[in-house]
């Protein structure tokens, strides 16, 4: 007891006494509101009439003294003494025990007394909000006197006798104001109250599955349970809630609900009711029960509490190794590399690095560069070059390359690179191949075309070789007739694609083939041809004769003509295409050419608004030489950077600098001669979309959505035309304006078309950054990022916008949502979501990418949208089929039985602002809110239009499962 009293007043200081109080404090008494047995002085409590019941001081069994109360008028008729305690404050005590020591004289032992003798009295109570009462008041009856029961005891005593002290234990309840009076009605016994003690029943402070649950009085009634909320011990975390006890009328804890865990860096100890940090050189990554671990190879934890072990100088992790994975490191340079050079092609194989750095996902990478010996230097190929399968990533060792210039020296890196080789500041070992490429020979002429023919002759014509490998010096034309075989074949040259055989027979098959010649010799042969002269004697020779000659020499001028106007379009100043500026080897070049350099002077910053990857986000003012000031958001490089991150954080302003579209985010400039480093773009008052709709639930038309839809569907066109893939389009990486104008912003995962599958940040891994709920599924499956992809992520986007920005998919988890979708799971309409929208959401999210529609027909489809705005009218049943099994639909629908109050499943829909209004209007239990309309809402205070439809929503979910798990009531 005097260890609970030092633990009440935090005396106790080792924490593993502490908690060995903590839980075993059920042994401890119950705690007493009042007990005569401690009085010192006289209790002086109150007696009716003064000739009834008097005050004795006396001893105990222990010979302690005691103050008792005695009444024996047995010799009188018609008794009525009534005594009454002090007032007990009641501290929030629902139910009370009293327990009564007293003695009863035997009404046959004592002579000559009247048949009114008693053996009996009667206990009552009196409720008040203060000790207010006095000598007359309240009155001495049974109304407003409450009666507990009529006390018996079990032995009464004679004169003969010592005298039996009974013990008797009475409750009652429930109690409701600030305290009580105990009273003592006797009606005519001979008796002596020895103590009386009011205490009440408590469950005490445990702790059962690593939650510590606080001290709890008992329920009002002796078969109440009263529910005690749990909370972790430190340094543990939640697995399942809510944490909870209940507390039985006899104090004793029951059902345990819930649990905690061991947080990561910290074991379970004392018996499973604290939980401990990891020691030097050990560690646990996660939550949970298990103990902690060694550190694994080349890894050491140097302070206690440790969840990763840091990998040692040189040794290091990759984004998706465990954290009980060991450090790893880079490969040696690959080895033994043989090369075979056949004219233009070459073959390269190579032997694997003699240290893989301990890892087994080491691949290779192929650098082409061609070199100029007179000037000693070399730059990359051009793209014509040809490197199969391909020139990163590769997987096995060996690369066929075409389409090399001939006569031309080349030099080829083979790096190899694993899974931390982004991690380690250095570049990757390789080995190098130096090669010369020889002459190579035109490739063979196209088919052959007999333009005219006549008893004697035969006008031919041609294309050049797709492939020339150099100038065309001319052609080779071979012919013989078919039956005579090549034999006695003739042959003849030709300036140009097109030539005229004089001196055949009449009515004879010819079979003919063409070869181009440059200077490294003669290509190969066209497939052969058969063509025949005719049987009839050749005309007099005129224009028409030549006419032939005349279309095909057109024909072929036409088709040069094409191909001049082509190249031209491709080339026209003005098209922009958008150019990767991790191409760059100086990567601060790609800054400087696309994004403007600021003076820090011009700006200036007036407040943080939030954190990015790389620093913090401000906002701030910009001030440009004959330029009005404006205002401006402004991302900084925090201190301590190093080259990669700043490369990375100035290669977002390399990607947007390049964008001029109203509504993909403006870049202003950049900071980089002076620190901190900053990115200046213009400001977006109302910053991100799904914050900003989740803001304003309910507050705007269709029409408005669409309007802002249609808007971000404008800048993604925008950004497919210039063949830009963005990878992370999602509503919060939508930024808003004053005007509702939405802007595409963050260009963090975004690459060019090409894709890089060395880059771990683009892994298709769960322990990735690919952002699941948003992204195509042959983007997560095999890394294929398109504007196709991208097409999928705005049908997502569509979803959050009407639904305003809730979380697509709810709560499942990402892998749920990979199963799901590779089901042929989509999402379901939103609420009050017109068809069309669901239905182009659906085009969106079709599995084959190609038949997706384009940005450019979003836009058309929006547009016809919003001019015949009646369409926009018909809305989706949102429980119509989405094609998933009802097990799914059913994750999507809160089951009410779950929670235990109704603001427990306001929480759960998002509406927990309105908790209070409901338990103040009284919709305190899911039968009452199940009956509530409109009217009700609107009258208790939810007066949003969106946050009626959403609460009225779940409501009638709530009606069809109480009429689907309800018994009927008779």
């Amino acid at each position: 007891y005097t260890c609970s009293l030092c633990l009440e007043r935090q005396v106790v200081k080792d924490p593993t006494f502490k908690f060995f109080l903590l839980s075993h404090r059920t042994l401890l008494p119950s705690p007493t509101l009042m007990d005569t047995r401690w009085a010192t002085t006289e209790l002086a409590w109150t007696s009716h009439p003064e000739t009834g019941w008097e005050e004795v001081s006396g001893y105990d069994d222990a010979m302690n003294p005691i103050r008792t109360y005695q009444v024996c008028n047995v010799q009188q008729l018609n008794q009525n003494n009534w005594l009454r305690s002090d007032f007990i404050p009641r501290k929030d005590v629902l139910r009370v025990y009293v327990e009564i020591k007293f003695t009863v004289r035997d009404c046959n032992s004592i002579p000559n007394i009247p048949g009114s003798c008693k053996e009996t009295f009667n206990l009552f109570y009196y409720e008040s909000d203060s000790d207010s009462a006095t000598a007359t008041s309240p009155f001495w009856m049974e109304n407003p006197y409450v009666k507990v029961d009529t006390i018996a005891p079990d032995e009464s005593f004679s004169m003969l006798d010592s005298g039996r002290v009974n013990t008797k234990v009475r409750s009652f309840g429930p109690l409701s104001k600030a305290g009580f009076y105990l009273a003592f009605q006797d009606l005519g016994a001979c008796m002596s109250l020895i103590s009386v003690r009011v205490f009440y029943k408590k469950c005490s402070t445990t702790i059962a599955n690593f939650a510590v649950f606080p001290e709890t009085a008992t329920g009002a009634e002796a078969t109440s349970l009263v529910i005690a909320p749990g909370t972790c011990v430190p340094n543990a975390l939640e697995v399942s809630v809510p944490l909870k006890l209940y507390c039985n009328g006899d104090g004793e804890w029951m059902v345990p609900v819930g649990a905690c865990t061991c947080s990561a860096g910290f074991e379970p100890a004392g018996k499973e009711t604290q939980c401990q940090a990891c020691g030097s050189g050990t560690f646990k990554s996660k939550q949970g029960e298990s103990p902690c671990l060694p550190c694994p190879t080349n890894s050491r934890a140097t302070s206690g509490a440790a969840s990763l072990c840091s990998c040692r100088n040189g040794y290091y992790r990759s984004d998706t190794d465990s954290a009980d994975s060991p450090c790893t490191t880079v490969p040696s340079a690959p080895r033994n590399v043989i090369s075979i050079v056949n004219e233009t092609s070459l073959v390269l194989e190579w032997s694997e690095p003699r240290d893989l750095g301990g890892r087994e996902d080491t691949i290779y990478n192929v650098i082409c560069k061609k070199c100029l010996p007179e000037r000693g230097m070399c730059s990359r190929c051009d793209d014509n070059v040809d490197i199969s399968p391909r020139h990163l990533g590769l997987t096995q060792r060996h690369v066929t390359v075409r389409n090399l210039q001939a006569h031309t020296q080349y030099s080829f890196e083979i790096q190899a690179v694993n899974g931390v080789s982004s991690k380690s500041p250095y570049t990757p070992q390789v080995s190098t191949v130096n090669i010369t490429t020889n002459q190579a020979a035109p490739s063979a002429v196209p088919t052959v075309h007999l333009m005219a023919a006549t008893a004697s002759t035969m006008s031919l014509s041609w294309l050049p070789p797709e492939k020339p490998n150099g100038i065309i010096l001319d052609y080779e034309i071979k012919y013989h007739e078919k039956d005579q075989g090549e034999a006695i074949a003739h042959t003849m040259t030709a300036q140009r694609s097109n030539a005229r055989i004089e001196g055949l027979k009449a009515g004879t098959p010819y079979v003919v083939q063409v070869r181009a010649r440059t200077v490294a010799g003669y290509g190969r042969y066209s497939s052969p041809a058969d063509f025949s002269t005719n049987l009839q004697t050749d005309p007099p020779k005129s224009w028409q004769e030549q006419l032939p000659l005349i279309v095909g020499s057109a024909t072929t001028a036409l088709v040069f003509v094409i191909a001049v106007v082509v190249i031209a379009i491709v080339f026209t100043p003005g098209m922009k295409v958008y150019i990767d500026p991790f191409t760059y080897e100086d990567p601060n070049e790609a800054v400087r050419e696309f994004a403007k350099e600021i003076d820090v002077s011009c700006v200036k910053i007036e407040e943080v608004i939030g954190a990015g990857e790389f620093g913090e986000v401000c906002r701030g003012r910009l001030k440009l030489p004959g330029r009005r000031e404006i205002i401006v958001a402004i991302k900084t490089l925090k201190v301590g950077y190093t080259d990669r991150q700043r490369r990375d954080f100035l290669s977002e302003a390399s990607i947007m600098g390049q964008f001029d579209h109203p509504n993909i985010i403006r870049l202003e400039g950049v900071v980089t001669k002076s620190r901190p480093v900053m990115i200046v773009t213009e400001f977006m008052e109302n910053g991100a979309l799904d914050s900003f709709l989740r803001l304003n639930d309910g507050q705007f038309t269709v029409i408005q959505l669409v309007g802002m839809l249609r808007g971000i569907a404008a800048g993604m066109k925008y950004l497919s035309d210039m063949n830009y893939v963005h990878r992370d389009l999602a509503a919060r990486n939508i930024l808003v304006n004053s005007n509702l104008v939405c802007k595409v912003s963050d260009f963090g995962l975004s690459r060019f078309l090409e894709d890089d599958p060395t880059d771990p940040t683009y892994t298709s891994s769960l322990g990735g950054k690919i952002p699941i709920r948003w992204t195509a599924p042959e983007a997560i499956a095999y890394r294929k990022f398109t504007s196709a992809s991208d097409v999928w992520s705005y049908g997502i986007v569509m979803w959050e916008v009407m639904s305003y920005g809730e979380r697509p998919y709810w709560d499942m988890s990402n892998q749920d949502v990979i199963n799901a979708v590779e089901q042929d799971y989509r999402l379901p309409p939103p609420m009050e979501c017109p068809t069309a929208l669901h239905q182009l959401m659906l085009d969106c999210w079709v599995k084959e990418r190609n038949l997706r529609p384009k940005f450019t027909q979003i836009v058309a489809t929006l547009d016809k949208l919003i001019r015949n705005a009646a369409s926009l009218k018909v809305v989706t049943n949102s429980t119509q089929s989405t094609g998933v099994s009802q097990p799914l639909l059913d994750r999507c629908v809160p089951d009410y039985t779950t929670f235990t109050t109704v603001g427990d499943w306001l929480d759960a829909i998002k509406m927990s602002r309105y908790r209070d209004n409901f338990v103040n209007a009284g919709f305190a239990s899911f039968d009452l809110v199940a009956q509530m309309t409109a009217e009700d809402l609107l009258r208790i205070g939810v007066t949003l239009a969106g946050h009626q439809k959403k609460i009225l929503g779940s409501i009638q979910d709530m009606r069809l499962q109480m009429n689907q798990t309800l018994p009927v009531q008779v």
